[in-house]
């Protein structure tokens, strides 16, 4: 009753009937802490998907976002030094005594007292506006109600564009304290609107009252709690009720007839995962994030996402034709961090051949040359400029976007940049070893213009590493369990765009992905047949022929199909030994992982020893459907 009272005294008198009519003390109780502590100079509580008009306004009165020349295109300025995830400030809060290996974590009574310290008074000059939304579709038994405190228009209008509300969905709780909780406040500001104090950005998950905690920070992925945030909480949370919360974009795949076949795909940044899940020939239900359930013995997934955050450079009217058409017609979309030409046009990197010569962009007005502090020159735009919109803009969004039930998956993909090792598209010969040898082995070479030294390999299991919140070896054991419960489980396959011969060329162009993918869909049908290899099964030759024939219009030759599926018995016993030693290191990994890593690797010293390093597909016997 104490928390009901305080509200009735901060809130409007509509604000407050909306936040009653809940009945829900863990919310009330909630919002009675955090509003007194931030001390906001006013409150508005949105609770529609009109509201997003109110937001948007907000947004542009507070100079967070500005118009551009297309109907309902907006732009929002990052600070210099604000500009992508801050990952050595992003911390799991523990309670004393827990940890979290290879996990960036903090004991939680400090962590909580030091990010209290920095939200302290931090709204006193500016509104603070509380967002209900859904990670799902309504009426959905996939979906989480989550509340979103944040002292940012552009926050808020983000993910009223990303997110469905849920404030009907909090109605249903009552007296449950099942809801995700944000709370963000960009801080002290500069003259240009920016958060001021860096130094002191902190991005806190709170394990135990399932709340994400960001200050001194408006980059997206510090401060849309819902995104990247909530995905470490999700994978909390499904680790105790079985079900999956993954890294995955979710996409229908055409087959015969009017046949759709669904696939989720889990990839490293820089390895392709956004252009297969745009592939303009087949539809998309999301490009990041899924929750996969079992239901009734078969893998359902929903996208929590109804919109995207991706990244702007390298879209391109060629590559890209139907996000490059959005991001040209009007609609609500939020750009960030592009370069803002004087007919407020936007300029992403490797938009076009010409730089414009001047314009706006996160450094104040900008002109070719223009050097920072350091003497460093400054980009026109930032190679972390994203988009925000809607994913029903794009025509190729699929009919079950909302689909409360979720879409049936046949087949799950891991891809990574990966020069010298993997083919372009395996299959593994089951569930458990699908999970191992490409989930859990999944790794990624760093390029040199974006991630770091070029050819080094990350090991990044499942795509899903940076934002684990449960030990690897409980999240593998999570996946195994959760396939011993289907009766009909997908097929799991591994994609490298990325396979380079002897002289360093690419074997693989843009296009021929949708290639790997129309001959997955088959598979999962069984309408064609496999080559049976010592690490997976792969594409017959013929197959392929006729496929690269039908879809692209392009004669492949035996040549390139030798040159892209020979095993490399050297590159993959290396990778092997890789993996085996980088679990070796880790607590509790099931022995499971040890023998099926084994045992592939005496399959391929096998095959060595008959064949050679090199073994050409057609050394190999093709196996039943």
């Amino acid at each position: 009753m104490e928390s009901l009272e305080f509200l009735k005294n901060k809130l409007s008198e509509n604000d407050f009937k909306k936040i009653s009519s809940l009945e829900n003390p863990y919310l009330n109780d909630f919002l009675h802490f955090y509003i007194k502590l931030c001390n906001p100079a006013k409150i508005y509580v949105l609770t529609k998907q009109e509201d997003i008009d109110f937001i948007r306004k907000e947004a542009l009165k507070n100079k967070e976002e500005f118009e551009l020349k297309i109907k309902g295109h907006t732009v929002h300025f990052d600070g210099i030094k604000d500009q992508a995830r801050d990952k050595k400030n992003t911390r799991f809060l523990l309670p004393k005594g827990e940890e979290l290996e290879n996990i960036n974590f903090l004991e939680r009574e400090k962590g909580l007292n030091e990010v209290y310290s920095l939200l302290k008074d931090s709204m006193k000059d500016r509104a603070l506006y509380v967002c209900f939304f859904l990670l799902g579709p309504k009426n959905s038994k996939f979906s989480i109600p989550c509340v979103q405190l944040t002292d940012s228009a552009y926050v808020a209008h983000s993910e009223f564009i990303l997110y469905r509300t849920g404030f009907e969905e909090f109605k249903d709780l009552k007296n449950k304290n099942d809801f995700f909780k944000f709370v963000h406040s960009q801080g002290e500001l500069d003259e240009n609107k920016n958060s001021k104090n860096i130094e002191n950005r902190r991005i806190y998950i709170d394990l135990v009252t399932n709340t994400v905690l960001s200050v001194n920070t408006q980059y997206g992925g510090n401060t849309i709690g819902l995104k990247k945030l909530a995905l470490r909480l999700a994978i909390k949370k499904a680790s105790k009720e079985g079900w999956l919360a993954e890294h995955m974009f979710i996409m229908g795949v055409k087959g015969v007839g009017n046949r759709v076949t669904y696939f989720t795909g889990a990839f490293p940044s820089m390895c392709g995962k956004t252009s297969t899940a745009m592939l303009k020939t087949e539809s998309i239900i999301g490009d990041d994030l899924a929750y996969l359930r079992n239901v009734d013995g078969k893998v359902k997934a929903m996208n929590p996402e109804k919109g995207m955050f991706g990244i702007l450079q390298g879209i391109n009217e060629k590559d890209d034709p139907i996000l490059w058409k959005v991001l040209h017609s009007e609609g609500e979309i939020i750009f960030s961090n592009v370069l803002v030409t004087d007919n407020k046009e936007v300029w992403w990197l490797d938009k076009t051949p010409e730089v414009p010569k001047k314009g706006r962009n996160f450094s104040g007005n900008w002109f070719l040359g223009k050097k920072d502090k350091e003497g460093k020159e400054i980009l026109p735009a930032h190679k972390n400029a994203r988009f925000t919109l809607d994913l029903k803009l794009l025509e190729n969004a699929d009919p079950n976007l909302d689909n409360p039930e979720g879409v049936e998956i046949k087949a799950i993909l891991y891809g990574g940049r990966d020069s010298d090792t993997w083919p372009p598209i395996e299959q593994a010969f089951d569930w458990v070893h699908g999970v191992i040898t490409k989930g859990a082995s999944l790794e990624s070479e760093t390029t040199a213009a974006t991630l770091g030294k070029e050819g080094e390999r990350k090991f990044d299991p499942f795509s899903n590493l940076d934002f684990l919140s449960i030990p690897i070896g409980k999240y593998i054991e999570m996946y195994l369990k959760f396939g011993e419960g289907l009766k009909e489980k997908p097929l799991i396959f591994s994609v490298n765009y990325f396979l380079k011969n002897k002289d360093g060329k690419f074997l693989n162009s843009k296009e021929d992905k949708l290639i790997w993918l129309k001959w997955a869909e088959l598979r999962v049908h069984r309408e064609v047949k496999a080559i049976k290899t010592p690490t997976g099964f792969i594409p017959k030759y013929e197959d392929l022929r006729r496929l690269f024939k039908e879809f692209l219009k392009k004669d492949y030759s035996e040549s390139e199909y030798i040159e892209q599926f020979s095993l490399r018995t050297k590159e993959n016993l290396s990778k092997i030994d890789r993996i085996i030693n980088i679990y070796k290191k880790l607590s509790n990994i099931p022995q499971i992982l040890f023998e099926v890593l084994e045992a592939q690797k005496e399959r391929i010293l096998k095959a060595k020893e008959i064949f050679g390093d090199y073994i050409s597909p057609f050394k190999f016997s093709e196996c039943e459907i």
